[in-house]
């Protein structure tokens, strides 16, 4: 193995532990896992007419076009606030709503979903996607829209629930797990085609 081939292969290890060693080491959602899903709950509120009063939610979203504290939410949203209020509740996540960001990458790809992922609690990486180039969409439902494109040689990090058959939320990244290029569902219902797994 070249000097370069163990450095790159160092590197994209490294990346991995740190990216995934929060989720097994300890029974808590990593403090970026929780900032992730604080997001979706909170894009999902924000969508429905929700007037933010903390500084993370106004600096965040919009409140020119909101409502009022009390929104209604429809089905399928109230299941997923449900639902991710459930993880926050059993992994103790208490997001700092005094700051001014969250350190999310796929942040414009987030305000372009319909349909909003939800974090889990590992991941797993495909190092290098061998696979032809294929569009990433904004929804799982009739009328997706694209809004990225995974390429050969991609890096993609499988880091969301799905209960889509076949969908996956994906953020793609220049190698070795460098800066995102590119992120949305995903529809791949075969096995995935990378050059190696991690995770």
């Amino acid at each position: 193995m070249t000097v370069r081939a163990r450095f790159g292969l160092l590197r994209a290890m490294r990346w991995i532990l740190l990216f995934v060693y929060p989720f097994f080491a300890s029974p808590a959602l990593a403090a970026t896992g929780c900032e992730d899903i604080w997001f979706t709950r909170n894009l999902i509120m924000d969508r429905a007419g929700y007037c933010f009063s903390s500084t993370l939610g106004q600096e965040l979203f919009d409140n020119s076009d909101c409502t009022g504290t009390t929104v209604t939410l429809d089905s399928r949203s109230e299941a997923i606030v449900d639902r991710i209020r459930a993880l926050e509740a059993e992994h103790g996540c208490n997001v700092d709503t005094n700051r001014t960001y969250l350190d999310i990458k796929d942040l414009q790809f987030r305000r372009a979903l319909v349909d909003l992922p939800i974090m889990a609690e590992g991941d797993w990486g495909c190092l290098g996607w061998t696979g032809p180039e294929v569009p990433l969409y904004n929804s799982y439902h009739e009328g997706y829209q694209p809004i990225g494109r995974l390429q050969p040689g991609d890096y993609v990090s499988f880091a969301f629930l799905s209960d889509a058959e076949g969908w996956r939320y994906v953020t793609t990244h220049a190698p070795v797990w460098g800066p995102l290029r590119s992120a949305g569902w995903l529809y791949w219902p075969e096995k995935v085609p990378c050059e190696q797994e991690a995770g």
